[in-house]
């Protein structure tokens, strides 16, 4: 007898959800298209949201680079002598070309 009444309990427990369900989003064809189009939707959003983490994250390294070569094509021209220009010699008031 406690099969039956846990089959009727589960039953009686389905059919209120179904109700519910129902009433609250439409009928079962509808449901299931709007449900469809919020899982692609949030989907999309997830996708976009990776997207552009990484476009972030590929600018982020982009720049660290440049930064980096630039950085070290300072200290090569710091560490590197330019040739100091030989003197010439310029006429002048008082001289003699």
């Amino acid at each position: 007898m406690s099969n039956r009444d846990t089959v009727l309990l589960e039953t009686v427990r389905t059919h209120r959800a179904r109700l519910v369900a129902a009433f609250l989003f439409g009928e079962l064809a509808d449901r299931r298209v709007a449900n469809d189009n919020v899982r692609r939707f949030i989907g999309g959003i997830v996708l976009a949201a990776v997207v552009s983490a990484g476009c972030v994250g590929a600018a982020f390294v982009v720049k660290f680079f440049e930064t980096q070569a630039a950085a070290q094509q300072q200290q090569q021209q710091l560490e590197t002598p330019t040739p100091e220009p030989t003197p010439t010699s310029t006429p002048g008031i008082g001289d003699t070309p």
